[in-house]
């Protein structure tokens, strides 16, 4: 590269956009603990009490809440710092989008769910993701859950998704489904559908591809038709082996910090 164009060797990187990264012959440990210990001096935290899990368990916080208001500008500003905390923080995912939720008009007992997610950033600072090459194959296996209309005031699920590459995390995913699920998979019979649109009620009866429904056929058929080509393997994960469980619910301590360490976010040196 140097031939083509003009640059310089840095090194290796150890340092990017308030990401450290430390390589080393184990792996490579990117870890953001100068940020978080900024966050909570921010907050005003930074000699707050440590807790071991970052949300109770079976939260059942509502838009419609009767404590009083707090300073919406503050609430903001704090779950508006957190999210790139999540670069290196998978496990924050749920929390993190959970309390996202409540940015309109914030109240008491979601200030004190925030707090409680800085009080778990003050006891695990260090921790960080481990990225290591065993020597074994580059598999790319993913984990997706969701959890059954969690959501108190729109009942709608949470869907988390995430995968590994050679074992080490990518790519996470925790997010509010924009519909109301009935069932986690339900068996759909054929409905009745009055519209106005001829043109879709033309399409549906003659399905034939243009670009205006180019969208249709990828959003709706590209996974089924990966399966049958055998692009894609979907096999089931029981609850004991489903990585993505961390990142639609709040769970109890044990199982929190053992899915924590599974999808790689430990304490490092």
């Amino acid at each position: 590269m140097k031939k083509l164009f003009r640059m310089s060797d840095l090194s290796p990187l150890s340092y990017y956009l308030g990401i450290e990264v430390k390589q080393g012959r184990r792996g490579i440990e990117p870890r953001q603990s100068a940020y978080a210990i900024k966050l909570l001096d921010k907050a005003g935290m930074g000699r707050c009490n440590a807790c071991s899990t970052p949300m109770e368990v079976r939260p059942k916080l509502s838009k419609s809440g009767t404590s009083p208001v707090v300073d919406a500008t503050l609430y903001r500003s704090l779950i508006g710092s957190l999210p790139y905390l999540l670069h290196t923080r998978p496990e924050l995912s749920f929390a993190v989008g959970y309390l996202s939720r409540f940015m309109e008009e914030p109240r008491s007992e979601h200030m004190k769910a925030m707090k409680m997610i800085l009080w778990y950033i003050k006891g695990t600072f260090d921790h960080g993701l481990f990225y290591t090459n065993d020597g074994g194959k580059l598999d790319f296996v993913g984990y997706s859950d969701s959890d059954m209309a969690g959501d108190v005031d729109g009942r709608k699920s949470t869907t988390g998704v995430i995968f590994f590459l050679g074992g080490n995390p990518v790519t996470w995913l925790s997010q509010k489904q924009r519909m109301v699920a009935l069932s986690s998979c339900a068996k759909v019979s054929a409905p009745k559908l009055k519209m106005d649109n001829q043109s879709a009620i033309a399409l549906s009866k003659n399905p034939v591809l243009h670009d205006r429904s180019k969208h249709i056929d990828t959003k709706f058929h590209f996974i089924r038709e990966c399966a049958e080509k055998g692009d894609i393997n979907i096999e089931f994960a029981g609850t004991h082996d489903q990585l993505a469980d961390i990142l639609t619910k709040s769970l109890g301590m044990k199982a929190f910090q053992g899915l924590r360490e599974r999808i790689g976010v430990i304490k490092l040196t």
